[in-house]
């Protein structure tokens, strides 16, 4: 998993700088930054949802415009969970014109915020708690969450239904973006992945070998240390969609695994700020 490769490379990257320095350039464990407003942003409402799968009672956090209706968007976390700084990141997808709901990944296992004041994945005892959570998440659970909660997102007010369904994940959330896509072509059309892990594996089910089910273009944004680790992965990614006919924009930037949250260790403001950039151009039209 994409964590445990480069859990070592950020740790070293923190233990590198000063305390002052990494304030300064990302939030702490613990602490926020705080996301920029966009432009000419859409008044929305937000609450914590639960709804109906086949394995439960997922729970989740939804965001949507006060007035009219938009496409809507299934957010997947990275692996340590829903939390505020993934609420801030879908309010502020909501303020561009999105009906987004974020999915709690490990609601088979825990409700709501697990994450206590200062902890991470770097956090042993936390990858400990996370590695039972994580094993639930099938390939066909996957789908089973996803195929919920466009149902749901299908239900509310202020999804048009006419426009299509987009999706984002992060770390551990990339490839439950390709299974979401796959499973559901009629709805999702558009996908981001970002410092996703996992997108392209020797194995029978791997993500990538599902794109010729899909109908959706696609953003990849490739973290540089996950790169190193893995060159070839995005190549395979890269072929998948030429050989299908879908666009995909796949770069590798100049961050670290996880700079893209603003609660994150090595949140990197300038490059998670292009990354959202292109991701709002991919959903373009959506």
């Amino acid at each position: 998993m994409c964590d445990d490769l480069t859990n070592a490379d950020n740790e070293q990257l923190i233990k590198g700088i000063s305390r002052r320095e990494f304030g300064a350039a990302a939030g702490a464990a613990g602490l926020m930054a705080l996301l920029p407003t966009p432009a000419n942003a859409m008044g929305i409402q937000s609450t914590d949802v639960t709804f109906k799968t086949p394995d439960g009672t997922a729970d989740g956090f939804y965001a949507a415009p006060n007035k009219g209706r938009h496409p809507a968007v299934l957010v997947w976390p990275d692996v340590m969970g829903l939390r505020p700084a993934f609420r801030q990141m879908g309010e502020r997808l909501a303020q561009s014109g999105f009906a987004v709901l974020t999915i709690n990944p490990f609601y088979r296992s825990v409700k709501g915020r697990f994450l206590q004041p200062g902890e991470s994945y770097a956090t042993p005892s936390v990858r400990e708690k996370i590695g039972p959570w994580r094993a639930l998440l099938t390939p066909d659970a996957v789908v089973r969450d996803a195929t919920a909660a466009v149902a749901w997102l299908d239900g509310q007010r202020a999804v048009d239904k006419k426009r299509g369904v987009g999706t984002t994940g992060y770390c551990m959330g990339g490839p439950f973006t390709m299974r979401t896509a796959a499973a559901l072509p009629d709805r999702v059309k558009a996908g981001g992945s970002f410092h996703g892990g996992g997108l392209a594996t020797d194995k029978p089910d791997s993500p990538h070998l599902l794109v010729p089910k899909m109908k959706a273009r696609f953003l990849f944004a490739v973290a540089e240390n996950d790169d190193k680790h893995n060159p070839d992965e995005k190549e395979l990614v890269r072929k998948a969609f030429a050989d299908a006919g879908l666009a995909a924009e796949i770069e590798v930037y100049p961050a670290n695994h996880g700079w893209c949250p603003p609660d994150s260790q090595v949140y990197d403001q300038v490059q998670a700020e292009k990354a959202w950039a292109r991701l709002l151009e991919t959903f373009k039209g959506l």
